[in-house]
């Protein structure tokens, strides 16, 4: 059971790191100063719901392992994130569609885990869901001010969601890490929140003017079992250069 829940904690931990990792890619590049600290922002509220995960995971696996040695100190296939939220941003366009596909589906899953047995995930859950409700409430109003903008904002929104699409599928994917703590009532099936997502979603691209893409469609699947896109080797690279470069260094 110890080892099933060091697995799961390692799926938060690394979505939320990795990702902001990737919204930190934006600082000094947004498209506007707003979008600019908003986007840091997101990332500050990310890596610190991502400090707490990682830090009960080092707890739960006993090696001694802290929550900056497992950011820092593991390669590529130890990492257990969402493939989607290492995709590259792209456009910025692409950047929203993969951020407003994961805040839905994240707020989602804050809401089940504040119901945990596990007092300590039902406490970290209920610490970031304020900040993620917020997240959602703006990625969603940038969605459809762009699929109801210019025919050009349009575009590029509804191509994005089609590229980033193959990648939602793993956020309701379960293995037999999810079967064992849902019969512990640590967690509950994920599959279950597809249709609240999909709900969602449907509701945000009609107010859009967007045509979501095919539910059913094929999808990719392995980042939590530690199969990575070739995306991932870079953002590790230089996300971890100074602590692999100089290991126990302080400042």
């Amino acid at each position: 059971m110890l080892d099933d829940k060091f697995e799961y904690l390692l799926r938060l931990g690394d979505t939320g790191l990795v990702l902001s990792q990737r919204l930190c890619e934006w600082v000094g590049k947004g498209p506007a100063l707003e979008e600019d600290m908003a986007l840091a922002n997101t990332a500050l509220d990310l890596i610190g719901q991502a400090r707490m995960w990682l830090s009960y995971a080092g707890e739960v696996e006993g090696l001694g392992r802290d929550e900056n040695t497992l950011a820092y100190r593991r390669d590529a296939h130890a990492y257990r994130n969402l493939l989607l939220v290492e995709q590259a941003n792209g456009s910025y366009a692409d950047t929203l569609a993969r951020q407003y596909l994961f805040d839905s589906w994240h707020l989602l899953l804050l809401q089940t885990l504040t119901r945990s047995a596990d007092e300590r995930i039902a406490a970290i859950a209920e610490k970031a869901i304020k900040e993620v409700a917020y997240h959602l409430r703006r990625s969603r109003d940038l969605i459809v001010r762009l699929g109801d903008g210019s025919q050009e904002s349009r575009r590029l929104i509804q191509d994005a969601f089609d590229e980033l699409w193959m990648y939602t599928g793993e956020l309701f994917a379960t293995d037999a890490v999810d079967a064992v703590l849902d019969a512990q009532r640590i967690v509950a099936d994920a599959s279950q929140l597809r249709e609240p997502w999909l709900a969602q979603l449907r509701e945000t691209f009609a107010e859009a003017t967007l045509t979501l893409p095919d539910p059913d469609a094929w999808m990719q699947t392995g980042g939590k079992q530690g199969r990575h896109s070739e995306h991932m080797g870079y953002l590790l690279a230089e996300m971890q250069f100074l602590q692999r470069a100089y290991p126990g260094a302080q400042w």
